[in-house]
Protein backbone atom coordinates (compact mmCIF):
# COMPACT_ATOMS: atom_id res chain seq x y z
CA UNK A 1 0.00 0.00 0.00
CA UNK A 2 1.68 2.97 -1.12
CA UNK A 3 1.26 6.24 1.35
CA UNK A 4 2.04 9.60 0.71
CA UNK A 5 2.75 12.73 3.47
CA UNK A 6 2.54 16.22 2.70
CA UNK A 7 4.50 18.24 4.73
CA UNK A 8 5.72 22.11 5.07
CA UNK A 9 2.52 24.09 4.55
CA UNK A 10 2.13 27.65 6.93
CA UNK A 11 0.60 30.77 6.60
CA UNK A 12 2.88 33.16 5.12
CA UNK A 13 3.00 36.77 3.98
CA UNK A 14 3.07 37.46 0.15
CA UNK A 15 6.32 37.95 -1.64
CA UNK A 16 7.57 34.99 1.10
CA UNK A 17 8.82 31.22 0.77
CA UNK A 18 7.71 28.02 1.77
CA UNK A 19 9.24 24.36 1.21
CA UNK A 20 6.96 21.77 1.13
CA UNK A 21 7.70 18.00 1.22
CA UNK A 22 6.06 14.65 0.42
CA UNK A 23 7.24 11.49 1.72
CA UNK A 24 6.52 8.07 -0.44
CA UNK A 25 6.35 4.52 1.54
CA UNK A 26 5.43 1.62 0.52
CA UNK A 27 6.38 1.74 -3.11
CA UNK A 28 9.12 1.11 -5.76
CA UNK A 29 9.58 4.77 -5.37
CA UNK A 30 12.03 5.30 -8.09
CA UNK A 31 9.86 3.79 -10.73
CA UNK A 32 7.13 6.55 -10.22
CA UNK A 33 6.37 9.54 -11.86
CA UNK A 34 4.92 12.48 -9.06
CA UNK A 35 3.09 15.65 -9.20
CA UNK A 36 2.02 18.63 -7.07
CA UNK A 37 -1.47 19.66 -7.20
CA UNK A 38 -3.29 22.30 -5.17
CA UNK A 39 -7.27 22.88 -4.31
CA UNK A 40 -8.54 26.39 -3.53
CA UNK A 41 -12.24 26.46 -1.03
CA UNK A 42 -14.58 26.15 -3.82
CA UNK A 43 -12.39 25.28 -7.27
CA UNK A 44 -11.16 22.04 -8.55
CA UNK A 45 -7.80 20.59 -8.03
CA UNK A 46 -5.24 21.59 -10.04
CA UNK A 47 -2.15 20.64 -11.31
CA UNK A 48 0.97 22.65 -9.92
CA UNK A 49 4.35 20.64 -11.11
CA UNK A 50 5.48 17.37 -12.24
CA UNK A 51 9.17 15.33 -12.16
CA UNK A 52 9.64 12.38 -13.93
CA UNK A 53 10.88 9.27 -12.77
CA UNK A 54 14.24 8.52 -13.31
CA UNK A 55 15.80 11.69 -15.58
CA UNK A 56 13.81 14.25 -13.02
CA UNK A 57 12.46 16.44 -15.94
CA UNK A 58 10.20 18.88 -14.37
CA UNK A 59 6.84 20.18 -15.66
CA UNK A 60 5.24 23.62 -14.37
CA UNK A 61 1.61 24.98 -14.82
CA UNK A 62 1.84 28.37 -15.94
CA UNK A 63 0.48 30.44 -13.04
CA UNK A 64 3.96 28.85 -11.04
CA UNK A 65 6.39 28.98 -13.78
CA UNK A 66 9.32 30.40 -12.63
CA UNK A 67 8.60 31.05 -9.13
CA UNK A 68 8.34 26.96 -7.82
CA UNK A 69 10.76 24.47 -8.26
CA UNK A 70 10.15 20.68 -8.02
CA UNK A 71 12.67 18.04 -6.98
CA UNK A 72 13.04 14.74 -5.81
CA UNK A 73 15.57 12.89 -3.69
CA UNK A 74 15.44 9.23 -4.33
CA UNK A 75 17.47 7.69 -1.67
CA UNK A 76 14.74 9.83 1.06
CA UNK A 77 11.82 8.69 -1.21
CA UNK A 78 10.94 12.20 -1.05
CA UNK A 79 9.75 14.90 -3.16
CA UNK A 80 9.75 18.78 -2.56
CA UNK A 81 7.78 21.75 -3.99
CA UNK A 82 10.02 24.79 -3.03
CA UNK A 83 7.49 27.67 -3.93
CA UNK A 84 9.20 31.58 -3.92
CA UNK A 85 7.63 34.58 -4.90
CA UNK A 86 4.08 33.64 -3.08
CA UNK A 87 0.70 35.44 -4.21
CA UNK A 88 -2.69 35.55 -2.36
CA UNK A 89 -3.86 33.44 -4.96
CA UNK A 90 -1.13 30.39 -4.25
CA UNK A 91 -3.55 29.89 -1.50
CA UNK A 92 -4.51 26.24 -1.16
CA UNK A 93 -4.17 22.37 0.01
CA UNK A 94 -1.32 21.19 -1.66
CA UNK A 95 -1.56 17.67 -2.84
CA UNK A 96 1.61 15.00 -3.63
CA UNK A 97 0.32 12.41 -5.69
CA UNK A 98 1.96 9.13 -7.50
CA UNK A 99 1.85 7.37 -10.56
CA UNK A 100 2.72 3.85 -10.84
CA UNK A 101 3.40 3.76 -14.31
CA UNK A 102 3.35 6.97 -15.81
CA UNK A 103 6.59 8.98 -16.20
CA UNK A 104 4.63 12.43 -14.72
CA UNK A 105 1.48 12.88 -13.49
CA UNK A 106 -0.23 16.44 -14.87
CA UNK A 107 -3.99 16.02 -14.48
CA UNK A 108 -5.79 14.12 -11.89
CA UNK A 109 -7.09 11.27 -13.90
CA UNK A 110 -3.27 9.82 -13.61
CA UNK A 111 -2.27 9.74 -10.43
CA UNK A 112 -2.93 6.45 -8.49
CA UNK A 113 -2.19 7.57 -4.88
CA UNK A 114 -3.17 10.44 -2.91
CA UNK A 115 -1.55 12.37 0.07
CA UNK A 116 -3.66 14.06 2.51
CA UNK A 117 -2.57 17.30 1.84
CA UNK A 118 -1.10 20.29 3.40
CA UNK A 119 -2.77 23.65 3.81
CA UNK A 120 -0.75 26.90 2.12
CA UNK A 121 -1.88 30.36 3.04
CA UNK A 122 -0.81 33.19 1.09
CA UNK A 123 -1.89 36.76 3.31
CA UNK A 124 -1.33 40.18 1.48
Amino acid sequence: QVQLVESGGDSVQAGGSLRLSCVISGGTFIYDGVGWFRQAPGLEREFVATITRTTGGTFYANSVNGRFTISRDNTKNAVYLQMNSLKPEDTATYYCADSKWGTTVTNVYEADDWGRGTRVTVFS
